[in-house]
């Protein structure tokens, strides 16, 4: 069942967006193996190695990008709020003095939100441990892919590095520009769009980790004046934070779902 889901989600409307992602992954790889780059120079002296790490750290960048995109997110499917046994008023006493918030349903799909969650108009879904919904994944970020949307966007800024250095090598000198230009068009062009997405990869990948340092979203830290559990808070306190180690532990390293929902006390890591 879940195959099924899958693939009925990547013909939905992120179909063009995957696919147009996907074809431009191998136009480029195409075009650094068939340049005289490093990885040609390197097939022709018969030293597969570099030209085959390369290759199937391209394929690991593709299959995590659809791994990422047709995952769920985290969706709230029913009013049972995950990990809390008891009463809505047994939530609530997790919370600091500085906020006391309820849990509300949502005004979209009318099922009762847990904390940290938000629906997301694109999806029709209220998702867990919201972030954001990424237009380059066609898909929500939240509690289930977050951490492998990280893991993703490390693995593809290592394959576009890498892409730069290989175009780089290729390029060639020649007597005129219009020569050059006709000799390395294809190479600039791949290194053209590289170049971009690795700008583009690095920012998002240093906010996310920041992010996951603080235990944070990217909704959190945008929102936070208008988000009921953090708007009362005194100053920037964020009192989901446990500390940088307690944080990225838990969001790398633990394998079961974690209670995000659970708030601290400032500068101490026992839940209120």
């Amino acid at each position: 069942m879940k195959g099924i889901e899958m693939v009925q989600n990547m013909f939905r409307t992120g179909f063009l967006v995957r696919a147009t992602h996907t074809l431009l992954t191998w136009v480029i790889t195409l075009i650094l193996f068939l340049h005289n780059t490093d990885l040609r120079r390197c097939e022709e002296r018969g030293e597969l190695t570099l030209p085959i790490l390369f290759f199937l750290l391209v394929v690991l960048s593709v299959l995590l990008y659809f791994a990422v995109s047709l995952m769920d997110p985290g969706f709230v499917l029913s009013d049972a709020v995950k990990g809390v046994q008891g009463s809505n008023e047994e939530m609530e006493s997790m919370l600091p003095q500085c906020s006391t918030p309820r849990l509300r349903r949502c005004g979209y799909c009318l099922l009762q939100q847990p904390m940290r969650a938000k629906h997301c108009q694109t999806c029709k879904h209220c998702v867990r441990r919201f972030d954001h919904h990424c237009p380059w994944i066609e898909n929500c970020v939240g509690e289930r892919n977050h951490r492998w949307f990280i893991i993703y966007l490390l693995v593809q800024l290592l394959a576009l590095l890498w892409a730069l250095h290989i175009a780089l090598s290729g390029i060639s000198p020649s007597a005129t520009w219009e020569l050059w230009l006709r000799v390395n068009g294809f190479l600039l062009a791949a290194l053209g769009i590289v170049g971009v997405f690795s700008v583009v990869v690095v920012l998002l990948l240093g906010c996310h980790l920041y992010l996951a340092s603080v235990n944070s979203t990217t909704w959190e830290f945008v929102s936070r004046h208008r988000i009921s559990y953090l708007k009362n808070c005194g100053g920037e306190e964020n009192p989901f934070d446990r500390g940088v180690f307690c944080n990225l532990w838990d969001f790398f390293c633990i394998c079961r779902t974690v209670m995000w929902e659970h708030m601290y006390h400032r500068n101490t890591a026992d839940p209120v």
